[in-house]
């Protein structure tokens, strides 16, 4: 029987690899660098941020390489991705290469942005076969990390090289998630242990390790004390945050080998052995087995167990798709234009921003997981219900950007990003709760495919709004103006989005209430 430790080993593989596969959430950090090096129009830039997330249109293909291909070649695969988007554009910009179109740029983006699916799909997996009773407890603290990675990269951007973003920034979308991936292979794989003992401890120092690196993040975030904190002293000790995960699985080794040293001390003194011992210890064991077999089962139970032709003819998925596509579909388009709407508002600390928008998201992440874990056995958390708890409160958010303060753009921010990051989180166990988990890593895919659809339709009608009240003068727009109509659309989509939540909460009460 492998060692619980591995297991544990396996859910800190998936928190590194969670922590650095964000490569796009980072866009808007060096956006308007990049638009002015390909010499780019607003909607053109626009273009490229809907490019990264088109990329998931055919995310289902990693889904179907997990099922017929071994894991480790999903993640080598999906990182190499990565290396030839990202790395291209890098050696474009440094002039090693000395013609790239416009056209080549997106493609590669395409490209990039597709390499995150194939990493999501084999942590998801990992994920969630190897903590099938906990699985959104462990979904919601490895999908938090990825609210990390802006605030990672852009850590160390600061720290190397923060005159030179866009092409630091490159480098490292290239580079960082190879070294990574073969850092992980070896760690994250199923792992089947039978009888997993202390579940609950190592969970409850998992969720002590991740608040605390969260609360490190949004502090290191703030502009107060970045302007008194070295750059490289805050890197450090968010890498270091990284490292902490690694407690649980080297305590629980440290436990198992003390209890076979013990045990085997026991066996040798063969005087305390008794035959009405044995008996009690296999009648232990055996409701020890009983008692998991039958929290499985639970656990693990779903709607129903479909494919993604039967998925797409359900009236929920719709529902579902929509209210994605209304609410953290939105709330993403918002952060990847974040640099170009923090420029139009006359704020400098854009860095800043998307670093306060990726800690927040982290949080947003964790939450669902927090709720699962206090409240288990104590009767499921409606998913649609949730949506509808953060739903508003984006809406509310895009609603208060019309104010032209700059503390209304960063608690605004700060709200979709908890919003997002929550959305996010509860779409994983969402899909395999409505449609099973025998299919997931494809029908997940499927449901993500929102994402560019609503990137394009919502980023590109920014963009040509963006374009019309700023004129002529260099492609950009500055005032309040630039956005205003923009918040009103989105917010009132994030409305309707709601609608939808509470007409998918009454659809599937019964399934929850279970």
């Amino acid at each position: 029987m492998p060692s619980a430790a591995f297991q544990w080993l396996s859910l800190v593989g998936i928190i590194w690899l969670q922590a650095i596969n964000g490569t796009n959430t980072n866009f808007p950090a060096y956006s308007s660098q990049l638009k002015q090096l390909l010499s780019i129009s607003q909607v053109e830039l626009n273009n490229l941020a809907f490019a990264s997330d088109a990329g998931k249109l055919f995310g289902w293909f990693s889904g179907l390489a997990s099922v017929y291909l071994p894991l480790w070649l999903v993640l080598i695969i999906g990182s190499f991705l990565g290396l030839i988007g990202y790395g291209v554009q890098y050696l474009f910009i440094t002039n090693q290469i000395a013609s790239l179109s416009y056209w080549h740029v997106f493609l590669l983006t395409f490209l990039a942005g597709n390499s995150i699916c194939w990493i999501n799909t084999v942590c998801y997996v990992v994920t969630i076969r190897n903590f099938v009773s906990d699985r959104q407890v462990a979904v919601g603290i490895t999908t938090s990390y990825q609210g990390l990675s802006a605030k990672i990269y852009t850590n160390i951007v600061e720290a190397v090289s923060p005159h030179k973003k866009a092409r630091t920034f490159l480098f490292l979308n290239s580079l960082l998630p190879v070294v990574v991936c073969l850092i992980a292979t070896p760690l994250v794989r199923e792992i089947e242990v039978k009888s997993p003992n202390h579940m609950n401890v190592g969970f409850a120092v998992m969720f002590v390790i991740t608040i605390a690196t969260g609360i490190y993040a949004v502090i290191s975030s703030l502009q107060f004390v970045t302007s008194k904190t070295s750059s490289m002293g805050i890197l450090i000790g968010i890498l270091v945050s990284l490292l902490l995960p690694l407690l649980v699985p080297v305590s629980v080794k440290i436990k198992e080998l003390a209890g076979s040293w013990h045990k085997e001390r026991e066996r040798l003194r063969v005087y305390h052995f008794t035959m009405e011992e044995n008996t009690n210890e296999e009648r232990a064991e055996n409701e020890v087995k009983e008692g998991e077999d039958s929290i499985e089962v639970q656990e693990d139970g779903a709607m129903e167990e479909i494919g993604v032709k039967l998925m797409l003819r359900r009236t929920n998925f719709w529902l579902y798709f929509f209210v994605y596509f209304f609410g953290a579909t939105i709330g993403l388009v918002f952060l990847n234009n974040l640099g170009q709407i923090a420029e139009s508002r006359g704020c400098s600390g854009t860095s800043s921003l998307v670093s306060l928008s990726s800690s927040f998201g982290f949080f947003g992440r964790l939450i669902p997981s927090l709720m699962d874990y206090f409240y288990r056995g104590k009767g499921k958390i409606s998913r649609p219900a949730s949506m509808v708890a953060v739903m508003g409160p984006t809406a509310g958010a895009f609603f208060l950007l019309l104010n032209k303060t700059d503390l209304a753009l960063y608690t605004s921010t700060a709200i979709i990003g908890v919003c997002t990051g929550v959305i996010t989180s509860i779409a994983v166990s969402t899909t395999a709760e409505l449609f099973g988990t025998k299919h997931f890593s494809v029908n997940h895919n499927v449901v993500v495919a929102n994402i560019p659809m609503g990137s394009f339709l919502f980023g590109y009608s920014a963009a040509l709004v963006y374009r019309k009240e700023g004129g002529h003068e260099h492609g950009k727009c500055m005032g309040m103006e630039c956005y205003s109509n923009t918040f009103v659309i989105w917010g009132s989509f994030c409305l309707l989005g709601t609608f939808l939540a509470l007409i998918l909460h009454a659809r599937t009460r019964k399934f929850y209430s279970q």
